[in-house]
């Protein structure tokens, strides 16, 4: 089939390389002249496990094309993706103005029938405003004649694994009224939905506000299993034991209940406060979500007013290893990270951080640029030398299986303190060395 995807940032490129792997015609469109030259180099933007080989492959292959003619882009697909970003607004509502962008864009070059694909993650009721403009633009051309349909199909990819969550859907929800437009989405993801049924198709409505739902309970689940930590450890009890208590029970389950320093990336924040201003603008009060949201801003400070306690609130002078800068593993996706709040706070402290990550560095210097109390390391024994702690924001692999002496040998005062629970306290203090972590005593 013959797609075209408008944005290639994380959702879109992802999506599009997948669809191209499988055997589909596929052009991504975007406004980022120097993004696009970058993919028909070969040059991917985003660290994703999987992704840059298929990318340049399928390119090489000629199914996947980059341009930023949006008319011949039209032109190819019968099938428009919209996946361009919903940025939150200052009062955390989405912003819609790329999607409707793309839309009028769409209603002003179409010249065949289309469908019409939100693959963003929007408000309910966005894709009846695509569909309005789309209405409206045909309608300033006199091409009333031209027939569409605008469908929802959100994604439920999660970095660190979108190209396995693509390639391997555990569903695929889309958001239609029309047998046609189903029958396309159908032999659209025919090649996804051979060993047994994914897809769940529904009113326009009621998808859209199904990836805002998963999310938000995710976040709950998150937000709910780090107030238990906070909790646990003013009782005396072990967070991680409890974890393991709980999760047995197939109705709670292991997924999303580690305990740490809160979510971050693009998705759960931006979501949780876009459902919480779409349940002000219907008057319902969204007392969990707000209350998700709290914990969850509180949490990112857990580990800072731990290292705070411990050196009796003076870290002038102070200078501290961070291993772990990006949200989670297996991205350099640095968005609403807990490692930010804990650098901003340790410097506004008159602390030095010494960071290293495997995939964020770069990341980490566009944000924040050359600055005398950060120094970004090669490799994670760097950060280590001379510090007076070693704190840990992320749960890479290459983290969890550390020489505790020399570790112990490089620190100025041997202490971790662990925002991820990868160690066993026991172990850490066979080799002398202090451990603070999240729902535990301290050992």
């Amino acid at each position: 089939m013959n797609l075209t995807v408008f944005g290639i940032g994380y959702v879109g490129l992802v999506q599009a390389a997948v669809l191209a792997e499988v055997g589909h015609q596929v052009v991504c469109v975007d406004i980022d002249a120097s993004k696009v030259e970058r993919l028909n180099q070969g040059l991917v933007p985003i660290f994703e496990p999987g992704l840059e080989s298929i990318v340049r492959e399928n390119h090489a292959a000629g199914r996947i094309k980059f341009t930023t003619d949006a008319a011949a882009a039209v032109r190819h697909g019968e099938i428009q993706m919209i996946a361009v970003g919903t940025p939150p607004g200052e009062d955390g509502s989405a912003d819609l103005k790329y999607v409707l962008t793309v839309a009028e864009t769409i209603g002003r070059e179409m010249d065949t029938a289309k469908i019409v694909v939100g693959k963003s993650t929007v408000p309910v009721g966005t894709c009846e405003k695509v569909k309005a403009r789309i209405a409206e633009t045909l309608k300033k051309r006199g091409r009333e004649d031209l027939r569409f349909d605008v469908a929802s199909n959100p994604e439920f990819l999660k970095e660190g694994s979108a190209v396995a969550d693509c390639m391997k859907p555990d569903r695929i929800i889309v958001g239609t009224s029309s047998e046609d437009t189903e029958a396309v989405m159908r032999e659209l993801y025919a090649p996804f939905n051979r060993n047994h049924e994914k897809m769940i198709v529904m009113d326009v409505r009621s998808a859209e506000f199904t990836k805002y739902a998963a999310n938000c309970m995710l976040a709950t689940k998150i937000s709910f299993m780090n107030e238990m930590a906070n909790l646990a450890e003013q009782l005396g009890a072990d967070i991680e034991e409890v974890r393991k208590g709980i999760g047995s029970d197939p109705r709670i389950g292991y997924h999303f209940i580690y305990p740490g320093l809160g979510y971050g990336g693009s998705c759960f924040p931006k979501d949780v406060r876009a459902l919480i201003k779409t349940a002000e603008g219907v008057k319902f009060d969204a007392k969990l979500l707000r209350a998700v949201e709290e914990r969850n801003n509180d949490q990112k400070s857990v580990l800072f007013d731990k290292v705070h306690r411990y050196f009796k609130g003076d870290l002038t002078g102070k200078t501290f290893a961070l291993w772990g800068l990006a949200f989670k593993p297996n991205t350099d996706d640095m968005r609403e990270a807990p490692a930010r709040v804990l650098m901003e706070a340790l410097w506004n402290a008159g602390a030095t951080v010494q960071a290293y990550d495997p995939e964020a560095m770069q990341e980490c210097q566009a944000i924040y640029g050359l600055r005398d109390d950060l120094m970004l390391c090669g490799t994670k024994e760097a950060a280590l030398r001379g510090a007076d702690a070693l704190l840990i924001a992320t749960e890479w692999k290459n983290f969890r299986a550390p020489s505790f002496d020399a570790l112990k040998a490089a620190l100025t005062t041997p202490v971790i303190f662990d925002g991820r629970n990868l160690y066993d306290p026991k172990v850490v203090a066979r080799h002398g060395i202090e451990y603070h972590s999240i729902g535990r005593l301290a050992a």
